[in-house]
């Protein structure tokens, strides 16, 4: 968050107006600033029960999570209030029976890939995530978010080289990696230098996608038209997500056209997001799949709870409605297109 807004935020907790509570809302305490949150009571929402959500009529796989990793106390999913053997448990006893975990920085890598050889139903999908390129490039930027870029000790490693270990990585472990991703373009959290360093790696990305026939899974945020512009000019590989879609109609007669896949999550369970369930009903059954993007993003009745894949059937259920399909039906479909993608495990 950049200084100026800081301040102004900071006198407002200090100072409210008249009859005003302040109530803010983060994944992680640790990422509102020393000052405010010394200022705050923390209240931490209780993950919802490992009963929340009815067993599907038939398996499905979650197609993108984030499970964590102890040993990365920073990293995607470390947030997380139950372990990653608790959450695959409770995932496969309600029909998740299968989960791709994106390790998407490189202190997560090695623990996922050691998660993929100790729980059942477990595959791995390796990348540098975008936010992270930037970081490695050495690119320190506030993005439009206005929040200032928090380097650690390992970004100190500079892309390229970055680049070579993941390539190494992916190759030394192909019997539990399933993907390369997620990677892509995130023009919400960074500015024109970083967008520069996450085309770069996207390009990257793509190459290795297509160089060891793994799918891609790809990051996009505020960034549609360009991510369809560089798979266009790269050549997209033969197995195309977008993980997480969040596009519009022009996205989806995209990814209609050229046979990329549509990966959707709770989002598509909002009220607000009428364009987006547009986009996903004007798009094929076989270009489908769907996931948690745990810990975020959790189904309607759960939003500002942890995400996990137990909870996955509230959004299978709401796409089966809206397609006017069984449950039963659509879980087939889904997993059918799911084995066509990544395989099976």
């Amino acid at each position: 968050m950049a200084e100026r807004t800081t301040n102004v935020l900071l006198k407002s907790i200090e100072e409210p107006p008249p009859q005003t509570v302040w109530l803010l809302c983060t994944p992680s305490a640790d990422d509102v600033l020393p000052t405010i949150r010394s200022r705050c009571r923390l209240v931490t929402l209780r993950i919802p029960p490992a009963d929340a959500v009815a067993p599907l009529a038939a398996p499905v796989t979650d197609n993108h999570t984030h499970l964590p990793v102890p040993a990365d106390p920073g990293g995607p999913g470390s947030e997380a209030p139950l372990s990653a053997a608790e959450l695959v448990e409770r995932a496969a006893a309600v029909g998740v029976t299968r989960v791709v975990t994106s390790a998407c920085e490189v202190t997560t890598w090695q623990e996922s890939l050691a998660l993929a050889r100790e729980l059942t139903g477990v595959r791995v999908a390796l990348a540098v995530h975008p936010n992270e390129a930037v970081l490695h490039a050495g690119v320190r930027e506030t993005g439009p978010d206005g929040l200032a870029p928090r380097a650690r000790a390992h970004h100190a490693e500079p892309l390229e080289e970055v680049m070579v270990r993941l390539e190494g990585t992916l190759r030394a472990n192909a019997d539990v990696v399933v993907a390369v991703g997620e990677s892509g373009l995130d023009f919400f959290r960074t500015g024109e230098k970083g967008a520069a360093a996450q085309r770069e790696a996207f390009r990257a990305h793509i190459a290795l996608a297509k160089d060891l026939d793994l799918p891609l899974q790809i990051h996009d945020r505020d960034a549609h038209a360009a991510c369809v512009e560089v798979l266009k000019a790269d050549g997209a590989p033969g197995r195309t997500v977008f993980h997480c879609f969040s596009g519009g109609p022009h996205l989806a007669a995209a990814c209609a056209e050229h046979g990329w896949y549509a990966s959707v999550a709770g989002p598509l369970t909002y009220p607000a997001n009428d364009s987006l369930r547009e986009a996903v009903a004007a798009l094929p059954d076989e270009l489908l799949l769907v996931e948690t993007d745990a810990p975020y993003l959790p189904p309607r009745r759960w939003r500002g709870r942890p995400n996990a894949s137990y909870l996955l059937g509230d959004t299978v259920r709401f796409l089966a409605e809206q397609r006017g399909l069984s449950e039963e039906d659509l879980c087939r479909r889904l997993q059918a297109t799911t084995e066509a993608v990544y395989g099976s495990w």
